[in-house]
């Protein structure tokens, strides 16, 4: 079994920082693209931004610039670091992780249960 969980959301002002770390563990051999999505009220779930196993990122128009996503493969960990939010970055924000439990078996997408970011004065 694999057990993924986001933490880091909360309640900033416009211009704050946050930071997101979502964390992998249980049964993992391999985990291959890792990313971030959102979903606001009454929208649909969006890319946020998304990140290899090498490492290589590509990132929503919306958020290039201001948002950073890293990942620390030995931890099982890809973290979403955002500057400069903007009330319109509020949302809840998942994990999705592309992950191969074991070596005889094919990778499969993995989220989390989400954590809510709001950004408002």
């Amino acid at each position: 079994q694999v057990q993924v969980v986001e933490s880091g959301g909360g309640l900033v002002q416009p211009g704050g920082s946050l930071r997101l770390s979502c964390v992998a563990s249980g049964n993992i051999f391999r985990i291959n693209a890792m990313g971030w999505y959102r979903q606001a009220p009454g929208k649909e779930r969006e890319l946020v931004a998304h990140i290899s196993r090498d490492s290589i990122t590509n990132y929503a128009d919306s958020v290039k610039g201001r948002f950073t996503i890293f990942r620390e493969n030995a931890k099982n960990t890809v973290y979403l670091q955002m500057n400069s939010l903007k009330p319109e970055d509020t949302a809840v924000y998942y994990c999705n992780l592309d992950l191969q439990s074991r070596y005889w078996t094919l990778s499969r997408n993995y989220w989390g249960q989400g954590t809510q970011v709001t950004v408002s004065s």
